[in-house]
């Protein structure tokens, strides 16, 4: 196996490098890895049918199905791009692990370098949600909360990462061993459609990583997509430059939105976006942008109409639904598949500050007017 760049095509040995010495591009895994991941079982997440989604959405006629990437040991997808990078910055004799994060890699990080017995460091910004921040510090990684945006965080995970000798192991296009442990999800996509490929995929996207992932793996076994890039209103820079057609995607100001797990500007590291504008374009799909309350909506829709606890940014391809419809992007017979990326525990303010069907009982003795009540509480169920 070697390492290639995206960009200049120059290859180097596979050892701890995160972007190319000759043009400073993006750097990818190509040929096969002698070296395993470090397991914990992560992958082989189930592909659900969304029978009351599909039916909810008026004027489609195909099928949604559910890539639910909350069954992952930490509770999102990150466990599959940690997993493999930590496999390789064992093998490499790493001293420990450093990851910059908005959450969800942290926990995949932190959970992981627990298992294994490794020193971790884990950088996030400070308003990262509790949930998050909680299930980080339990396994033991030391753990820095940052004022200000992620990239923030971002920069200083690269320069501790530098002085203590550690591997960086966070989850944008930054450590190629990671973004290559993604490819697993466009494979078991098509194995679980029993060979076919879906019409489209529609990707939480930050600076894109799963994107790359799905593409690759998909491309693996010979089948083809429409990828969807799916941002938040408030921080959409990959959206952005595609609804302008432009080619060089370009940083975000001030990211302002509920889904924290895609809440990345792209500070310093805009090639990242533009790497991932490309593929979604060569795949023949968009990008697009959804706001917080359609977020709301789609956590809603989720757990009540097929079960399913997400967190915003998990939530966020649902979202996406009525707009790709409304666009005419999802013509009779599409096979959508929607990657929902982190469980619902990772933010529970949000669930807990949407209404819901909870009632004190004053006298439990008197059955039927609490039969009553529960009456007139189901008669609106969706």
């Amino acid at each position: 196996m070697q390492l290639r760049c995206v960009d200049c095509e120059t290859c180097f040995a596979p050892l701890l490098s995160y972007e190319c010495a000759a043009c400073g591009g993006i750097l990818e895994t190509v040929g096969t890895d002698e070296v395993a991941p470090f397991p914990f079982g992560e992958g082989g997440t189930p592909l659900l049918r969304a029978s009351r989604i599909e039916a909810g959405l008026a004027g489609f006629s195909g099928e949604i199905w559910l890539k639910d990437e909350t069954r992952n040991p930490s509770g999102s997808f990150k466990d599959r791009l940690i997993a493999a990078a930590l496999g390789r910055a064992i093998a490499l004799g790493a001293k420990g692990v450093i990851c910059a994060s908005s959450g969800n890699a942290g926990a995949a990080t932190a959970t992981y370098a627990a298992r294994a017995g490794v020193p971790a460091i884990i950088v996030v910004p400070a308003h990262t949600p509790m949930g998050k921040v909680t299930q980080i510090a339990a396994h033991g990684a030391v753990l820095l909360l940052v004022e200000g945006h992620y990239s923030r965080s971002y920069d200083l995970a690269r320069a501790l990462a530098q002085r203590h000798g550690f591997a960086n192991l966070t989850t944008t296009f930054l450590n190629p061993y990671a973004v290559a442990g993604l490819t697993s999800v466009g494979t078991e996509i098509v194995g679980q459609l029993g060979g076919a490929a879906p019409s489209h995929v529609v990707i939480p996207t930050g600076s894109g990583p799963l994107v790359k992932g799905v593409w690759q793996g998909l491309a693996e076994v010979g089948a083809t997509t429409r990828l969807v890039a799916v941002q938040a209103e408030g921080c959409a820079p990959i959206v952005r430059a595609y609804e302008a057609g432009e080619r060089q995607v370009s940083a975000w100001d001030r990211p302002d939105t509920i889904a924290s797990g895609i809440s990345d500007p792209l500070i310093g590291y805009e090639r990242d976006g533009t790497y991932t504008l490309r593929l979604v374009r060569e795949s023949g799909g968009l990008a697009l942008a959804v706001s917080d309350d359609a977020l709301r909506a789609a956590m809603a829709s989720l757990a009540r109409r097929e079960g399913v606890y997400a967190e915003p940014t998990g939530a966020s391809p649902i979202a996406a639904l009525p707009q790709l419809l409304a666009k005419g992007e999802l013509p009779a017979g599409s096979r959508v598949v929607c990657l929902i990326t982190g469980h619902g525990f990772k933010d529970v303010r949000a669930f807990q500050e949407m209404p819901a069907r909870t009632h004190r009982v004053a006298d439990p003795a008197d059955t039927a007017a609490v039969a009553r009540l529960c009456e007139v509480a189901m008669a609106d169920l969706p």
